[in-house]
C-alpha cells in the first residue's frame, strides 16, 4: 500500500492555516500589551484645564501666573458709569408678565427692567431713576424708583 499523497493544494491550505493562527496570536499579544487592565488609576486619569483642554496633570499642580494689576481703561470707566444714578421714563411695562423697558434720558437707549428690580410699582410714562447692571443678556435696570 502506498502512503497518502500530499498535493500542492493541501500544503498550501496548511500553510494558510498556520499563517492565520500566527496572525491571531500576534493580535492577541498586541491587545494584551495595550490593555489598560492592571494599570493604576492615576495612569488612566485625565484632567480638564481652565481652557477646556484635556491634560494628564491635575489643575492643582499647574502653576498659575499671577494676574497683572488692572490699569485704568474705558471698561472700568463704563463700569463706574453703570453704578451711577440715571434718569429715564418707562415707555413699556407689562404688569402681568412682570417686565418692561425704560428709555434712558441721557443715551436714549431702551433698557430692560424686571418687576423684582422695582422699589415701587410703575406705569408707562412714569419718570424713574435707576442704575444699570450688565447681565449675560445685556444691560438691566436695577434699583428703579419713581421720581415725583
Amino acid at each position: 500500500m502506498s502512503g497518502s499523497k500530499t498535493t500542492f493544494t493541501k500544503k498550501e491550505r496548511e500553510q494558510k492555516k498556520i499563517k492565520k493562527r500566527k496572525g491571531k496570536e500576534e493580535r492577541k499579544e498586541e491587545r494584551l500589551a495595550s490593555s489598560s487592565k492592571g494599570k493604576g488609576l492615576e495612569d488612566m486619569m485625565a484632567y480638564v484645564d481652565e481652557n477646556g483642554n484635556l491634560s494628564s496633570v491635575p489643575p492643582s499642580l499647574v502653576k498659575k501666573q499671577p494676574e497683572k494689576p488692572r490699569e485704568y481703561s474705558p471698561e472700568i470707566q463704563n463700569a463706574e458709569e453703570e453704578a451711577s444714578e440715571r434718569i429715564g421714563s418707562v415707555h413699556f411695562f407689562n404688569e402681568q408678565k412682570g417686565y418692561g423697558f425704560i428709555k434712558d434720558a441721557k443715551t436714549n437707549e431702551s433698557i430692560f427692567v424686571h418687576i423684582n428690580e422695582l422699589k415701587e410699582p410703575v406705569k408707562e410714562k412714569d419718570k424713574v431713576s435707576f442704575q444699570i447692571k450688565m447681565r449675560p443678556k445685556g444691560p438691566v435696570a436695577v434699583e428703579v424708583k419713581k421720581i415725583g
